[in-house]
């Protein structure tokens, strides 16, 4: 015979109840309706962020993966590159190419690294499991796209830094949103999270870009790395802090 759930178990949803029945005489679908808006005044930011970080994004990410699987072309993948490459600058190559390396080798995977390892020498572990899960299951994940689709590099002109894996998702915009949401939900709470979005977010779009500008990726495949990469790590985010939007360092000012 199963348990009786505890009252501090169903409090959240009793009080959601009682808040709807407030008002005597109130028709059921009035009831129903100051049912939903308690529901979403106390859940509404965790709905907004599974929306909007999950279900959308896997949608983008969906959208695109069908087209590249039925080896159809995206009207916009060869205008874009076609501009990026029009860029083209001898200054613009050595800054494009050092993005890219951030973006992936020389800055976005040794700070994964740091990031899980100074968060489990500071006995933050929900947060290091989340992190360490988020961002290298990220890795695993594009290497499994990559080899599912196995879409081949562009090769609309030599590129300076040529790519010789397959193309679909971006590793690299994958490594650095994966990195820029880790950072951006582990900082929310705090007061550096504003800070952690003006240099995340740009440093985002210009690897991505430089991927562009490099030749090696098509726009398309920015995008779906994108995508892909912001609906896994809400994903693990809302599982790793279960019931809600969970503040992680909620003590730090």
């Amino acid at each position: 015979m199963s348990e009786r759930p505890r009252a501090d178990e169903r409090a959240p949803a009793d009080e959601d109840r009682a808040a709807a029945r407030r008002g005597a005489g109130d028709s059921a679908f009035e009831q129903e309706a100051r049912f939903g808006l308690a529901l979403l005044r106390r859940h509404g930011w965790s709905l907004l962020l599974a929306f909007a970080g999950l279900l959308l994004p896997l949608w983008v990410f969906a959208e695109l993966a069908e087209d590249i699987h039925r080896q159809e072309a995206l009207v916009f993948d060869v205008p874009v590159l076609q501009y990026a490459h029009g860029l083209s600058r001898g200054s613009l190559d050595f800054l494009f190419g050092l993005i890219s390396k951030l973006g992936y080798q020389w800055g976005v995977v040794p700070f994964d690294i740091v990031l899980v390892l100074a968060l489990t020498v500071l006995r933050r572990f929900r947060e290091a499991s989340f992190a360490a899960l988020a961002l290298g299951g990220s890795g695993l994940l594009n290497i499994a796209a990559k080899q599912f689709f196995a879409r081949e590099r562009p090769s609309l002109w030599e590129s300076i830094a040529p790519e010789h894996n397959y193309s679909f998702p971006s590793g690299h915009a994958m490594g650095s949103m994966t990195l820029a949401a880790v950072l951006i939900l582990l900082c929310w709470p705090t007061r550096w999270r504003w800070a952690v979005i003006v240099l995340m977010i740009p440093f985002t779009v210009l690897v991505g870009f430089s991927r562009l500008y490099l030749g090696v990726h098509y726009p398309s495949d920015i995008l779906a790395g994108w995508a892909v990469a912001t609906a896994w790590v809400v994903a693990v985010y809302l599982l790793t802090y279960r019931g809600g939007l969970h503040k992680p360092w909620q003590k730090i000012a």
